[in-house]
């Protein structure tokens, strides 16, 4: 597997507030003769050291330190599923970096350590940006988040075992879901494959409660985790899995399982980024005629809206002005089509440029979800959002064999103290 969108570090507000103005603990340099190292911090994409995202931006690193000799920007990344740890471990430890990849930017903004991004991009970069995307990283109705690289979802769907259990096309209702699920089921295959495990709970989640109508925010943009909308989309859920229509106990169950059980042709039908491609190519069992994608089932028909996800960037204040200007040069660099290309052509994910998108759309594979970036539904821009989402992703699978109602209540108060 070579891509995936990492969840939010579990980096608390209320903590980042207490370091907001506290000085930096040299994690970034200069010299007296206008040299100046920048530190950057994110999260790698790949499956090993053969196309670890350290070998992106270490390249990304040397070309511009070829047009900018006085800049050098020494690289670090961490596993994605590591990244979350360690990257709070920094803040807690006041190293800030210069550039952290991964993280949404609302809970540092909240606390003054990072800077808008209008001080850190030109302003050809920043219009350049898909609007949706930069949007969610506002606080205060200031731009904060960069985005750097995006994704939407859709519903694959296994053609071959579709045609074994007589359906003709895509479920386009989850009551049609439902329905394929179980003749799918008898013919010996798992119908759908709910991953409500601890990786990424929060994104299955979410596009079950669009299709019925809710979501994590009401219309006034609070928290509505516990809507009576979600709550019965929570029940129908489990119901599903009681029946034996999905995988056993989906609420212990990883995207990744998911993913993979799908590419090895065991499921027929799991929601899904334009990362499944490369698993499925990697397993060798399906072939492109053999899967297919439509959009993901809602209550009365298919999502409009479907979930948008976006990993940011975000540049530290500690390295002070001298740092400021340097940062400004190396993002505008890096958010050439160029360098948004080849990360997204070597990860399996989405540009974060308009341009770049352009670009991509003609690629057969990706233009379905690029065409789904104008409709779709982030995360909650809050600054609690981490807290709140740690909380889904850890107890979200228990009201699989639980109570959905108590299970949403307890995230719902959390969400609401602002814990």
């Amino acid at each position: 597997m070579k891509s995936r969108l990492i969840a939010a570090a579990a980096i608390g507000a209320a903590a980042l507030a207490a370091m907001a103005g506290c000085g930096s603990s040299g994690s970034s340099t200069g010299s007296g003769n206008g040299a100046v190292t920048l530190k950057f911090f994110g999260a790698d994409y790949g499956t090993g050291p053969s196309n670890s995202t350290t070998l992106y931006w270490n390249a990304v690193a040397a070309a511009f330190h070829k047009a900018h000799p006085s800049i050098t920007v020494d690289v670090q990344t961490v596993d994605w599923t590591d990244f979350p740890a360690k990257s709070a471990t920094l803040i807690q430890n006041k190293q800030y970096p210069d550039i952290m990849e991964g993280n949404p930017a609302p809970p540092y903004a909240q606390s003054g350590l990072i800077y808008p991004a209008s001080d850190v991009l030109s302003p050809s970069v920043v219009s350049n940006l898909i609007p949706k995307f930069l949007k969610d990283g506002q606080y205060q109705g200031t731009d904060y988040g960069i985005p750097f690289t995006t994704s939407t979802r859709a519903m694959y769907y296994n053609k071959k075992i579709f045609t074994a259990a007589g359906i003709s096309a895509p479920p386009q209702t989850c009551s049609q879901l439902q329905s394929d699920a179980a003749k799918i089921k008898a013919k010996g295959h798992v119908g759908y494959g709910m991953p409500l495990g601890s990786e990424e709970a929060q994104a299955e989640l979410l596009l079950w409660f669009l299709g019925n109508g809710g979501g994590y925010l009401s219309t006034s943009g609070h928290y509505a985790i516990n809507s009576p909308p979600n709550v019965a989309t929570l029940g129908f859920m489990k119901q599903l899995a009681a029946s034996g229509d999905t995988q056993p106990n989906p609420g212990g169950t990883d995207r990744k399982t998911a993913w993979a059980d799908f590419a090895q042709g065991k499921v027929g039908m799991v929601l899904g980024s334009p990362a499944v491609i490369p698993i499925i190519q990697q397993a060798g069992v399906l072939q492109p005629a053999d899967y297919g994608t439509a959009d993901v089932p809602g209550k009365t028909g298919p999502l409009t809206d479907t979930l948008g996800v976006h990993d940011d960037i975000v540049a530290f204040k500690a390295g002070g002005t001298g740092h400021q200007a340097a940062i400004k040069e190396f993002l505008d660099f890096a958010y050439q089509d160029k360098w948004q290309l080849q990360f997204d052509n070597e990860y399996d994910l989405l540009p974060a440029t308009q341009s770049a998108a352009t670009s991509m759309g003609q690629n057969h594979m990706f233009s379905a979800f690029l065409g789904n970036i104008t409709n779709s539904i982030n995360y909650p821009a809050l600054a609690n959002w981490t807290s709140v989402e740690n909380m889904i992703k850890t107890q979200v699978g228990q009201a699989i064999t639980g109570n959905p109602a108590q299970v949403l209540g307890a995230i719902q108060q959390t969400a609401s103290s602002g814990g």
